[in-house]
């Protein structure tokens, strides 16, 4: 039977009880037609995916519009028994009026439904009286046959149907049927065939969490892969995992097991099948990839004349397809692969598996898996190939992978102390890749029975980081933890050792999240210990996130090979390492594409998320910026990541300030100030008051402005293991200049200078020229710093600042009295505030702009801007009266060429291409 799967809440959009159909419905209703249209609809699909539900609803729906509802179902015990389920559907009309059909059709309906003896009657007269029936009751109320499980139904009820939905046309009656599998209309007379697809992923982690509130958040996602949109298996699957497992406290299967209902579905399929199919097919339910070479090879050693012929069966049933232009043999859905597996016994698994493993000399990665499922016993020498494959999978971006090979070798290993290791690794990544904190500590604390050493004990201090970070544990504490853990052991001091690698990274992060010098002191040290075997990612990291004012332009040579390297790099953690390191540099564009390709999976997405939003906001595509941050969030609630998810609500408020929110922007600010002070995060503190440097440049509010940003970094001084001290090297100068305080300004300059940071990036550069020509005293130094500034290559990947320093510029030469020049400038840092929706700063221009005379002007159906001089505006509207050139320059005493060049500037800034469409552009313009 399929599923009648309901909800009482199923969100906007969709039919109410049901989750994820509102198009099926509406799109079979059309096929059925109105209640006078007599149509009929034959729904198709595979088990589970909801046929059985959508007709329930579809009926609730016709007796809601006050038809009435006839409904019978096939089924396997009555499959035989003649017109057993026409006596489901025509029963009760014939028990309210057994007079409705009279003479040989009452006799061969009385028969034909039980209810009078005689000779088997003629199934075209059975057929006729059926239709007479229905079609004089549906005369006074109109009538919705439906029937499910068509496929089970007796034959001589089937035939009934057929010659009834092929003579619905015109009356009042209409058919519904569904049956398993995508074909079979025609032997059921129904011409409209709709197969009913499985539900989308949303819909999917809607039905799965509403059928089951108590499922976490990486259970949902692992129920929503499993079942792929079918679902029976969305509920039923979460059946079968404990209360602790759902809830992503216990350790659960990597193969969801199948529930009793599941088995009668799927299992059902399976279990009709030869028993010579049903062995093979657990060969390709065990190897994955469905490789039909593998597959031959394997056939040939279980013996007894195996061989993929037997495999035709489960083809010709639709269990399974072959792709003849790759050779593979995939099953129509995962819970048939599942039925197979879960028919089989565990010696027949183990046996398959041993055989898979012997043909899959060439593929170290799966025979391992095999191996190790073909083990009754400990083996260290499996135990030791499935570790290697952890690392492997690992590089290649598959946690969970990791994680299974892992705990599959713990489990395998003859030595306590690998056991632990084992174990204790796999801890580390699961919190680490997933965020699964829980299931590592559990994790953990099976190492620590099994006895474990000092590597172990580096991610055991890994993890608990992990835990302080996410809890209500400060950097001070997480920090002397894993530095404890690295200096006080015994493990391998060397970057050729995973555990002390990957302790060393998560003390990186430590030292970047407090932003003290005590912090990163220590993790220098290691480096200068390590001497040229310091992993190179890392030292590279270090120079460019720890204080990059003074250390990260040495380090561009490396970082610049690294990202050059990252078409070819596979790894994600490294490929997130490599992005990291290139945000001080400005160099985020070459390493979008890596980025991209990361998996998203828990941490590792949320990971990757603040370098695509550092991407997009500097880029100028704040809308995406926004997006990305609320992905972020969503993630981080759900993995209970407290401590990233400050980074996606930083950039919701630096975009908020930069468009004139300042509200949101302050209590963000507010919010994230207070956590990072409370634990020790430096960082985020310094993250706080940039967004209130934003906030008080937006407002025109110069003295708070340098308030905040001295409080990142002084006047005079690029602030040591701060990196938010780069981003502020303008708005120090600016706002210090706006407040009378030029030696300040010069300072910070000089500081600015002294550091290099312009050879960081174009950006850096025309930052610090555009700070030094805001510090210079004199216009002619100004307007040349000014120059450069602008000169530099590239700059206009940076919409927001090129913007910035370009009405910087226009101001001082109006300042200078060069309006002219000023006016251009000031014309396209407005044009690009507007397209970011940077308000306050348009606002700025605007007025800086009508101050040299400049027209500005608004489209009346529209937000856009349009800059035209008195000059031109007025010319504009004496050409839209009907003068001509040599008119107007006589009235406004002018030449005809010059009032001809004024029009050739008019019409692109109008967007028009012709003298006549001029009425029509200036009445679509108000003054602003």
């Amino acid at each position: 039977m399929q599923s009648s799967v309901y909800t009482a809440d199923v969100g906007a959009g969709t039919p109410q009880g049901l989750v994820g159909r509102a198009g099926d419905v509406e799109r079979v209703e059309g096929l059925l037609g109105s209640v006078d249209s007599g149509g009929a609809v034959l729904l198709t699909g595979d088990p589970g995916v909801g046929k059985t539900a959508l007709l329930g609803h579809l009926a609730l729906r016709a007796l809601a519009a006050g038809a009435r509802v006839l409904r019978a179902a096939g089924t396997e015990s009555e499959s035989g028994v003649e017109y057993a389920a026409l006596n489901q559907l025509l029963f009760p009309l014939w028990e309210e009026d057994p007079q409705a059909v009279d003479g040989a059709h009452s006799a061969a309906l009385r028969v034909a439904l039980g209810f009078g003896e005689g000779a088997p009657p003629e199934r075209f007269l059975v057929s006729n009286a059926a239709l007479v029936l229905l079609r004089r009751a549906a005369a006074a109320t109109p009538i919705l046959l439906v029937v499910d499980d068509l496929q089970a139904v007796d034959p001589a009820s089937a035939a009934v149907l057929g010659f009834v939905a092929r003579r619905l046309a015109g009356s009042r009656v209409r058919f519904l049927a569904a049956r398993r599998g995508r074909r079979g209309g025609a032997e059921a007379g129904v011409r409209a065939e709709y197969e009913v697809l499985p539900l989308d992923e949303g819909a999917s982690r809607l039905l799965a969490s509403a059928s089951h509130p108590d499922l976490s958040a990486p259970v949902v996602e692992c129920v929503v892969a499993a079942a792929q949109g079918n679902p029976l298996a969305l509920v039923e699957l979460p059946a079968a995992l404990t209360g602790p497992q759902r809830a992503g406290l216990e350790r659960r299967p990597a193969a969801l097991p199948l529930t009793r209902r599941l088995r009668e579905v799927f299992g059902s399929c399976v279990a009709g099948l030869p028993a010579a199919t049903r062995r093979l097919l657990l060969m390709p339910a065990l190897e994955g990839t469905g490789d039909l070479a593998v597959l031959q090879c394997a056939a040939q050693r279980l013996g007894a004349g195996a061989d993929l012929a037997d495999l035709e069966a489960a083809e010709r049933d639709g269990l399974v397809r072959i792709e003849e232009f790759d050779h593979r043999l995939t099953f129509r859905h995962p819970l048939y692969r599942a039925a197979v597996v879960d028919a089989s016994t565990s010696a027949e698994r183990r046996r398959a598996h041993r055989e898979l493993a012997e043909v899959l000399h060439d593929r170290p990665d799966q025979r391992a898996w095999h191996l190790g499922e073909a083990c009754v016993e400990q083996d260290e020498d499996v135990a030791a190939l499935l570790e290697g494959t952890a690392h492997r999978v690992l590089r290649r971006g598959d946690a969970m992978a990791a994680i299974r090979s892992l705990t599959k070798a713990a489990h395998l290993s003859p030595g306590a102390a690998d056991r632990g290791r084992r174990l204790a690794a796999a801890a580390y990544i699961r919190a680490d890749a997933s965020g699964e904190l829980t299931m590592a500590s559990r994790l953990l604390d099976d190492a620590r029975r099994f006895g474990s050493d000092d590597r172990a004990s580096l991610y055991s201090a890994a993890v608990a980081v992990h835990r302080l970070l996410d809890g209500e544990g400060d950097i001070d504490t997480a920090h002397q933890i894993l530095l404890g853990a690295i200096e006080n052991g015994d493990h391998p001091y060397g970057a050729c050792d995973p555990a002390f690698e990957e302790a060393l990274y998560l003390l990186l992060l430590l030292c970047c999240l407090g932003g003290r010098a005590e912090l990163w002191a220590p993790l220098h040290k290691i480096l200068e210990r390590l001497g040229p075997d310091a992993p190179r990612l890392l030292a590279v990291n270090v120079a460019t996130q720890g204080d990059p004012a003074r250390t990260a332009l040495p380090a561009l040579g490396d970082l610049e090979e690294l990202i050059s390297g990252l078409p070819q790099e596979t790894a994600p953690s490294r490929i997130t390492r490599i992005g990291t390191a290139s945000i001080a540099a400005d160099r985020l564009t070459g390493v979008r594409d890596a980025v991209s390709r990361v998996p998203s999976q828990g941490r590792r997405q949320i990971v990757t998320l603040p370098l695509l939003c550092t991407d997009a906001f500097l880029a100028g595509r704040w809308d995406d910026t926004t997006q990305l941050a609320d992905e972020g969030l969503r993630l981080c609630k759900e993995h209970a990541f407290e401590a990233v998810s400050w980074y996606f609500l930083y950039y919701k408020a630096v975009v908020a300030a930069a468009r004139g929110e300042a509200g949101v922007a302050e209590e963000t600010a507010d919010a994230m100030g207070a956590w990072g002070t409370s634990r020790g995060a430096h960082h985020l503190v310094t993250l706080a008051e940039h967004i209130r440097v934003l906030v008080a440049q937006a407002e025109g509010d110069f003295e708070r402005a340098y308030r905040h940003a001295a409080a990142i970094s002084p006047p005079g001084e690029l602030a040591p293991y701060t990196p938010v001290a780069l981003l502020v090297v303008g708005d120090v100068v600016e706002a210090a200049v706006r407040t009378q305080r030029p030696a300040e300004a010069a300072a910070h300059v000089a500081a600015a200078r002294h550091a290099g940071i312009a050879g960081l990036s174009p950006r850096r550069a025309m930052l610090v020229d555009a700070s030094s020509a805001m510090a210079a005293e004199a216009d002619e130094e100004a307007i040349g710093l000014f120059e450069r500034a602008l000169a530099h290559p590239g700059i206009h990947q940076w919409p927001f600042d090129l913007a910035r320093v370009t009405l910087a510029y226009g101001e001082r030469l109006r300042k200078a009295r060069s309006t002219t020049d000023a006016r251009a400038l000031l014309s396209a840092a407005l044009a690009t505030f507007e397209q970011l929706g940077a308000r306050p700063w348009a606002d700025r221009a605007k007025r800086t702009l009508q101050a040299t005379g400049w027209m500005v002007v608004k489209r009346a159906d529209g937000p856009e801007s349009v800059s035209l001089t008195p000059q031109e505006l007025e010319i504009a509207h004496l050409a839209a009266s009907g003068l001509t050139n040599k008119q107007i320059a006589e009235r406004l005493y002018l030449s005809p060429r010059t009032v001809g060049g004024h029009l050739g500037r008019v019409f692109p800034k109008l967007g028009i291409t012709s003298r006549a469409a001029l009425r029509d552009a200036l009445t679509g313009l108000a003054k602003r």
